[in-house]
């Protein structure tokens, strides 16, 4: 039998605040600045390093010794008593010497004051390669310890399985189990998976896991109905079916890519529906978009991605739907088909956004490269997309609960982070979930020779520039890594390198087996490694024999990215721990970023002076191009902001009817 206590975590959730606007923004920023300033960070060195220092005097102690220092930790934690800093303090000391004994690894103090920045609910900022793994395991045995879910959230499942099996002996020694929640799991095996102290997942399960387990209970979610239910019908089995423990404590590894650049779409559960009429409609749209042309019939606007028509090609799509039935006969309606078709043929690319894989348009997370077989465009926009690679139509869905990620994240107890680049994003971080970004030092100074940008007029003067480069480097044995912004980057680079009869790896989208050991080699003398920006994220790449010598790893981006951290997480990946690297970015002036936020006559005039020998168009350019890149920051914020503000709003109209945005 459940006791009430534990029935009614299940559901509990903290409230999230409004959004703050005009001058209670300002204000709420201004304490943000106050949680991140420097004398904060210098009291946290100096507590982990005596932490660290706590720890060496536990060397001597027995195995047996520990175990109880474990036990009586792990007591005191579970009854709340009196957890103050000077408890935490000595229980991290010990977690230190644990760690050390049961994985080998003993953490530094910089990654003891992660794991601190951690346990206060910081966004702790820490370089690649600097040991992010061991370091949350330092807090989340702290929060485990209470007996609340503890969730670790990671950017994939080879991630979430990794950690576990490589913590597993840690956690086992604190007292803890620990368990992965992976995308290919049945429901009791999640259920076995949430049930341990301390689970791995991904955002993805976790807050479709959290939203099926809010259909599941319907209008019972507040746990003081499901008491009295339970009162009235002592037989009812309420939580049947559930597979969660509840929420309360989110360790959230590469926050950067799970808070923000995945939180652009909502998280939708639904279900496919019969709909043969809205799925031949798809397809009579995508055949009178054909015949419709840019210019004269409707504009494209790049920056905000949007369509509008003229006059003459509303005249002409009157004309074309005047002898088509249903739909066709409300112009708005017609007119939001005819947009959807004429979208998917202008801003959504082949091998950019999507691919096409067994028949079947699968979507690319266009952050890592990865694909996302389990995931549709919604409200049409995939039928769209598929009309347009003329593949079977797929069912459109019912919606049957949605959840901004901003949103769910907010309903946690205790939230924190760690990313290799969060100082960029400091304002959306504070404003959006609360968390004040810490940069923690590296372990040894970082040493990586940021080249200086290389701009060029055209694509192929870039390419051709990045093939130099490569060669050059190779010709002296240096490890490249070329990070692309999508599939098609990658497959141009690499046919490139194979006319010139380079050998090299390629990983994307499509190419993506054995994703994390071509990573991880990529470090190895000689070798040439081509990669989506972020493939591999989580998998560190260590130098070869030899390597050091020759200059280490150089990372080459091929283009710049609408957002700067993604510039700054690819470069990450060389010169880690203190060995040796450098980087160089390639860009050119037909750049989706240059198209879409740098006005045409700036473009073209820049065009035309640039070259080798005229440094000062260059630093121009450089200058167009960090204004271009934050403009698209700006615009990215406001996109995230209003899926948030659409949760709110949807929960605010559905509250008279005693429903729930959640499924409720």
């Amino acid at each position: 039998m459940m006791l009430p206590s534990s029935d009614y975590r299940k559901t509990q959730v903290a409230d999230p605040r409004k959004l703050h606007r005009g001058l209670d923004a300002l204000v709420y920023g201004l304490v943000g600045f106050y949680h991140r300033r420097d004398v904060l960070r210098e009291n946290l060195l100096a507590e982990a390093a005596a932490i660290h220092d706590r720890s060496e005097h536990l060397k001597t102690l027995s195995t047996k010794d520990l175990e109880g220092k474990l036990r009586a930790f792990k007591s005191r934690f579970r009854r709340k008593e009196d957890i103050d800093n000077p408890l935490v303090a000595e229980a991290l000391a010990t977690l230190v010497e644990t760690a050390e004994r049961t994985l080998g690894l003993r953490p530094y103090p910089v990654q003891v004051a992660g794991a601190l920045a951690l346990y206060r609910g910081y966004l702790a900022e820490m370089a690649t390669g600097e040991g992010k793994s061991l370091t949350a395991c330092l807090p989340a045995a702290l929060s485990a310890w209470t007996g609340r879910p503890c969730h670790v959230v990671t950017v994939n499942d080879y991630l979430a399985a990794r950690d576990v099996a490589e913590m597993k002996s840690f956690y086992e020694r604190c007292g803890l189990s620990v368990g992965a929640v992976t995308a290919d799991m049945a429901q009791n095996d999640r259920r076995a998976g949430y049930d341990k102290g301390v689970v791995y997942t991904t955002s993805k399960e976790l807050a479709a896991d959290f939203l099926r387990d809010r259909l599941i209970l319907g209008p019972i979610q507040n746990p003081s109905r499901r008491l009295i239910r339970g009162l009235l019908h002592p037989q009812a089995r309420l939580n049947e079916g559930m597979v969660m423990r509840g929420l309360h404590t989110a360790i959230v590894d590469e926050a950067d890519s799970v808070l923000i650049d995945e939180a652009v779409t909502p998280l939708i559960i639904s279900r496919p529906q019969d709909n043969k009429p809205f799925m031949d409609v798809c397809m009579t749209a995508h055949r009178l978009s054909k015949t419709l042309k840019p210019v004269r019939d409707y504009i494209c606007d790049m920056k905000y991605k949007d369509i509008r028509f003229t006059k003459e090609g509303e005249k002409k799509l009157d004309d074309m739907a005047s002898e088509l039935k249903g739909l066709w006969r409300s112009r708005d309606r017609r007119e939001e088909l005819i947009l959807q078709a004429l979208t998917a043929r202008e801003f959504y690319k082949r091998d950019k956004q999507y691919v096409v894989k067994d028949g079947k348009v699968v979507i690319v997370d266009e952050f890592t490269g990865r694909l996302m077989p389990n995931r549709t465009w919604r409200q049409g926009f995939h039928q769209a997309v598929e009309a347009k690679e003329n593949i079977e139509i797929t069912r459109p869905s019912e919606t049957l609960s949605r959840l901004s990620f901003q949103q769910f994240f907010r309903l946690f107890e205790n939230l924190s982070g760690m990313t290799g680049t969060g100082l960029e994003s400091s304002r959306e971080f504070w404003q959006i979930y609360g968390l004040a970004v810490m940069a923690i030092p590296t372990h040894r100074p970082c040493i990586r020779e940021q080249y200086p940008n290389l701009i060029f007029a055209t694509a192929h003067e870039r390419w051709n520039a990045v093939v130099d480069e490569v060669a050059e480097l190779h010709r002296v044995g240096r490890p490249v890594l070329v990070g692309t912004r999508n599939v098609a980057a990658s497959e141009t680079i690499a046919a490139r390198l194979a006319e010139k009869g380079f050998a090299f790896s390629l990983l994307n989208a499509v190419h993506h087996q054995e994703e994390a050991g071509i990573v991880r080699s990529a470090g190895q003398e000689g070798r040439i490694t081509i990669a989506t920006n972020m493939a591999g994220r989580g998998t560190d790449i260590k130098l070869g024999e030899g390597v050091t010598a020759l200059g280490g790893l150089h990372v080459i981006a091929t283009e710049g990215h609408e957002s700067a951290r993604i510039d700054r997480q690819l470069f990450g990946r060389s010169a880690r721990q203190g060995d040796p690297g450098s980087a160089r970015a390639f860009m050119s002036m037909e750049d989706e970023l240059m198209v879409r936020f740098v006005p045409a006559p700036v473009r073209n005039r820049l065009a035309l002076s640039l070259g080798p020998n005229h440094p000062s168009v260059q630093r121009f350019a450089e200058k167009v191009y960090r204004r271009a890149q934050k403009s698209a920051q700006n615009m990215a914020f406001k996109q995230r902001k209003s899926v948030l503000r659409m949760d709110t709003w949807l929960e605010e109209a559905l509250a008279f009817t005693g429903k729930s945005v959640l499924g409720g």
